[in-house]
């Protein structure tokens, strides 16, 4: 079935004690305000200009610092099923979306995009 899906989002996933720091840092670094996300509180994001992707922050509840990708699409069982023939793996799936791994098992999301704004002049198509 067709589809479409994009890098959205790079998210810089950092501990409880370093989350309100590493959010000061990337404001300043990118001279956008981190805002956090209503729903989310461990999230901290920002759209950076002149791009079609956002920097967010995540806090952690347990793990080291790392960064992750996360794919947008607008049909979150065919993307899935497409990067598994790609050699990725389902981890589990949180709040709605996948948390999977790529081949490397570098951890990355796919989130559903449900608002339409996915299409054939920001993001792949696929099928």
């Amino acid at each position: 079935m067709p589809h479409h899906s994009r890098i959205d989002k790079i998210v810089i996933d950092v501990p409880e004690a370093d989350h309100d720091k590493e959010v000061g840092f990337w404001q300043a670094a990118t001279g956008q305000e981190m805002t956090p996300f209503a729903h989310y509180p461990a999230y901290h994001g920002a759209l950076l200009p002149g791009q079609e992707i956002g920097l967010l922050t995540q806090r952690l509840g347990e793990g080291e610092s790392r960064v992750h990708l996360d794919i947008h699409t607008d049909d979150l069982e065919a993307e899935v099923a497409r990067l598994e023939e790609l050699g990725a793996r389902r981890v589990r799936q949180a709040n709605g979306w996948w948390v999977m791994r790529d081949p490397a098992g570098l951890l990355f999301c796919v989130i559903p995009d449900t608002s339409g704004a996915l299409n054939e002049t920001n993001a792949q198509r696929w099928g």
